[in-house]
């Protein structure tokens, strides 16, 4: 069973239409990139993590994301001020576990985290998903080399969380722990570029901050960007170029593209009655 298409793509236009401001503590590789994707989508980006202004920063905004991509200490107490305030006023929270399980502060941190806020959606890899989870993953450096790649599983720990898990791969699964959707845009050359995964966490969080469908939120964020992915390619000769057609083509994307090239698919719907 496949979602609708159309429901994306008002989604996406909604993104345009309301431009809202997405509040990222994110790591420093990627804060340009990330910051560029989500001007791209039409939404406003704005990087700030000193605790001193998280919480007033986070009051303004449709959407958190927290990466712990360059963690530090006081990064976590930062990112747990803003979650606070987040939660009390109702903003998404997108947590991007980068490099959990690669080291002990990362799976703590990340944990920390998952325990301490009230966490929308969680995007990671399937290492990172399966080390945090205690499903079995395994991470060098950040990259994934083992983790969860069954919907089931990732139903379960959906469930166990009591958030929204998305793990991205060749073909991304998302489960609220009762739906579980599958996302098959994509191209392999998203994999020779770093920070990829950290403009997925974004494009995801600003689905999420126009739509209270957390899971069509993530799985429609996911699809546009694997969707743009796909068109950038034949214009490129190597990375650097399919960087640039890239972010060129979420810039130049339409919803009559989306509504015709997006694929998500329903893997598990919920039970009748639920």
């Amino acid at each position: 069973m496949s979602i609708d298409n159309s429901r994306i793509a008002e989604i996406f236009t909604q993104v345009h239409a309301q431009a809202p401001l997405i509040h990222q503590i994110t790591n420093f590789v990627v804060m340009n990139d990330t910051a560029n994707i989500t001007l791209h989508l039409g939404a406003s980006p704005v990087m700030a993590h000193a605790a001193e202004e998280v919480e007033e920063m986070v009051s303004l905004a449709g959407a958190l994301v927290l990466n712990i991509g360059t963690l530090t200490p006081d990064w976590i107490e930062a990112m747990l001020r803003a979650g606070r305030k987040a939660n009390q006023l109702g903003v998404p929270v997108v947590l991007d576990p980068v490099g959990a399980g690669a080291t002990s502060l990362r799976t703590r941190s990340g944990l920390r985290l998952l325990e301490e806020l009230d966490i929308s959606i969680v995007r990671g890899n399937a290492g990172e998903i399966g080390a945090l989870s205690g499903s079995g993953g395994t991470v060098r450096g950040v990259d994934s080399v083992e983790g969860v790649h069954d919907p089931e599983a990732v139903a379960q720990i959906a469930r166990a969380w009591g958030t929204i898990v998305a793990v991205t791969g060749k073909r991304d699964l998302l489960s609220d722990g009762r739906r579980t959707l599958g996302v098959d845009n994509g191209h392999a050359w998203l994999a020779t570029l770093t920070g990829t995964g950290c403009m997925a966490t974004t494009t995801i969080a600003a689905f999420a901050a126009v739509e209270p469908d957390r899971l069509l939120a993530a799985a429609g964020g996911l699809a546009v960007y694997g969707l743009a992915a796909e068109l950038a390619a034949p214009e490129a000769r190597g990375p650097a170029g399919f960087k640039v057609a890239f972010l060129d083509q979420v810039y130049n994307l339409t919803p009559e593209q989306i509504t015709s090239g997006v694929r998500v698919v329903e893997l598990a719907p919920p039970a009748a009655g639920e």
